[in-house]
C-alpha cells in the first residue's frame, strides 16, 4: 500500500481523496484523518492498503480562515501534496477564474511514485572538480523544440539524451537547467497585444511542486512517467561524463500574494509556511518580487527544503543546485538579512548534500546583495560583476578594459 503524511499545525481536519483518472470531476475514496488516530504532532498520516503505483490523489483541509492572523485554510479547495513526486499533465490556471477554482476534472492530479522499481546500472553523481568545471545554462524544453534541433523528440527529456553529442563537442562539464519543477506556464493572465493570444511563463521560475518534474516535458504521457524519463535523461548525461545542475526556486512559489491561488502550501499553512508582514498577517513579505517570499528560516520550511533536496540527489542523482535568489535564505522569520541564517549553513554542511555544488544567486529582489559575502561556508556563487564588465569588454564599450581585468583576476574588490 501507500503512506501519506503531510504537516499542518494549525488545520482542524485534513481530507484524502483518491481518484481514478486525472479528468475525474469527483473522488471515488474520501478518507478523513482521524485527529486522535491519524495525527503525530504537526504530522496527519494515513495508510491506505492495496493502493499502487500510479494512483492519483489530492487532499483538502479544514481550518479557520482568518487572514489578520496569517490562517487561508479553505476546505473547498482540493490541493496538491507539498511532496508530490509527480502530477498529471495539464493546466490549473488556464481553468481557474477570479470567481472560481478550477474545476476538478480540469485540475492536475498529484501521482503516487515508486522508485524502488528504476533500475539506476550503478550511476552516481560525478563530482567533477570545481576548477575543472564548464557549465551550460539551458532551457530543457527551448534547447530541442524548434525543429531544426533535428530531434525526434522535440523539447523533452529524451530530445535532451539526443543532443549530448552536440554538447560534449563544446567540451562543456555540466549542464545547469533553468526550472524543471513542476510549475504553470498558464499562471500568466496577460496577453500579446499583436495578435490577442495569451502570453505564457515560459522560463517557470515559480514552482507549484518542488519534488516533481515537470510532466509536459516528458515524451511519455503516462501518468508519472516523466519521473522515469527524468532518471534516464541524468543517467545519460553521466555516461557521457556530464554532470546535472537543477536551477532551484526556493525564494517563492506560484501562489502569489494576498490576491493569489491556493495550491498547496497556503492550504496547508499559511501561518508556517511564508513570510507575512507583521501586525499585519493578511499581507506578505515580498522579497523575491514574485507576491511571497517562502519563510525559507522556520525550521519546519529549513527541513522541507533540505528534504527536497536530499531527494532530488538520492533519489534523482543531481550533481548540484543554483538557488534563484539565494539571499532570501538569508533572511530571518522577520524578514531581516542576517550573516547567520542557518539555512544556507545547514545546506552546505548536511552529510548528504556534502559532495555536490551548490551555487548562489547572491542577491534577491529587495536590496540584499551578498556577491563575496554569501553565508554558510563551501557555497560558489554567480558574480554579476563579472558577467556584466566581460560582456561590456567584449563588445566594445570605451573605459571597461580595467574593469575587466579586475574580473579576470578574481574581483579582488568582492
Amino acid at each position: 500500500g501507500v503512506n501519506f503524511c503531510v504537516f499542518s499545525r494549525n488545520a482542524t481536519a485534513i481530507e484524502l481523496n483518491l481518484f481514478k483518472k486525472s479528468d475525474d470531476s469527483k473522488p471515488y475514496k474520501t478518507i478523513l484523518l482521524d485527529s486522535k488516530i491519524n495525527r503525530t504532532g504537526d504530522l496527519w498520516h494515513v495508510f491506505v492498503a492495496g493502493l499502487k503505483p500510479g494512483a492519483l490523489y489530492l487532499y483538502r483541509v479544514f481550518g479557520p480562515f482568518e487572514p489578520s492572523q496569517g490562517h487561508r485554510f479553505d476546505s473547498k479547495r482540493y490541493l496538491y501534496d507539498p511532496k508530490a513526486y509527480a502530477l498529471t499533465e495539464g493546466s490549473l490556471f488556464k481553468n481557474e477564474t477570479p470567481c472560481s477554482p478550477c474545476p476538478l476534472e480540469k485540475m492536475p492530479k498529484c501521482v503516487v511514485v515508486d522508485h524502488s522499481s528504476y533500475e539506476w546500472n550503478g550511476d552516481k553523481p560525478l563530482s567533477h572538480p570545481l576548477n575543472q568545471t564548464i557549465i551550460y545554462e539551458l532551457h530543457l524544453k527551448g534547447f530541442t523544440a524548434s525543429k531544426t534541433s533535428n530531434t525526434r523528440h522535440p523539447g523533452t527529456y529524451r530530445g535532451a539524451i539526443e543532443k549530448i553529442p552536440y554538447l560534449k563537442e563544446l567540451g562543456i562539464t555540466a549542464v545547469e537547467l533553468m526550472p524543471i519543477q513542476e510549475f504553470d506556464e498558464y499562471e500568466n493572465t496577460n496577453v500579446n497585444p499583436q495578435n490577442g493570444k495569451r502570453l505564457v511563463n515560459y522560463w517557470g521560475y515559480s514552482t507549484v511542486c518542488f519534488f516533481a518534474p515537470k510532466a509536459s516535458y516528458s515524451s511519455n504521457k503516462k501518468n508519472g512517467q516523466c519521473v522515469n524519463e527524468f532518471k534516464d535523461m541524468v543517467k545519460a548525461f553521466h555516461k557521457a561524463g556530464i554532470e546535472v545542475i537543477l536551477d532551484v526556486v526556493f525564494n517563492h512559489t506560484a501562489e502569489g500574494n494576498e490576491n493569489g491561488v491556493s495550491l498547496n502550501f497556503r492550504g496547508f499553512d499559511n501561518s508556517i509556511y511564508y513570510q507575512l508582514v507583521a501586525n499585519h498577517k493578511n499581507y506578505y513579505l515580498n522579497f523575491s518580487g514574485c507576491g511571497n517570499s517562502l519563510n525559507c528560516n522556520h525550521p519546519v520550511v529549513q527541513d522541507y527544503i533540505i528534504d527536497c533536496l536530499r531527494y532530488w540527489v538520492r533519489e534523482m542523482h543531481i550533481d548540484g543546485f543554483r538557488f534563484d535568489l539565494a539571499s532570501v535564505m538569508s533572511r530571518d522569520e522577520k524578514g531581516f538579512l542576517t550573516s547567520e541564517a542557518p539555512l544556507p549553513r545547514r545546506i552546505s554542511e548536511d552529510p548528504v548534500l556534502r559532495d555536490i555544488k551548490i551555487i548562489a544567486e547572491s542577491w534577491d529582489a529587495a536590496g540584499a546583495y551578498q556577491v563575496g559575502s554569501f553565508p554558510g561556508g563551501r557555497w560558489c556563487e554567480w558574480n554579476d560583476k563579472f558577467r556584466d564588465s566581460i560582456r561590456q569588454f567584449i563588445r566594445g564599450d570605451e573605459n571597461f578594459s580595467t574593469q575587466a581585468a579586475t574580473r579576470i583576476s578574481g574581483s579582488s574588490d568582492l
